[in-house]
């Protein structure tokens, strides 16, 4: 099991440390109902808001799960974008971590839903470990 802090790039982490206290400071709206809903789960997973996995911040993580959770405001819809969060959303599968994303009006708009979504396959996740 790797511990939380081994999941950071050294040579990156103090500047990103930085930039992940300032994105948990200044969350947005879905980000804020949806860490509402995850922080005190009752599946015994433990979950992170702005967490550093390599040279990203993760939105939300739960590593017990190898699962890292975007939520996506409305530029993502824009090609150039879209590029860029394909490429990191390969590079965090490259590092064995399945990436689930949301869009904000989704996430406001569909709470229960989203979240059913991402505690079944933590309970999935966990369940396929144990084979």
């Amino acid at each position: 099991m790797k511990y939380r802090y081994q999941t950071a790039d050294p040579m990156l982490y103090s500047m990103l440390k930085e930039f992940a206290r300032e994105n948990r400071r200044h969350q947005t709206e879905a980000e804020s109902l949806l860490w509402e809903n995850l922080r005190y789960s009752a599946l015994g997973a433990t979950f992170k808001r702005q967490h550093i996995i390599g040279a990203y911040i993760a939105d939300f993580a739960c590593l017990d799960a190898n699962l890292v959770i975007e939520v996506d405001g409305g530029y993502h819809a824009q090609y150039e974008q879209q590029a860029r969060d394909a490429y990191r959303t390969s590079k965090l599968n490259d590092m064995g971590f399945h990436v689930m994303r949301f869009n904000n009006n989704d996430i406001i708009g569909n709470i229960d839903s989203i979240v059913n979504e991402i505690f079944s396959y933590v309970r999935g996740f966990e369940q396929r470990k144990h084979f």
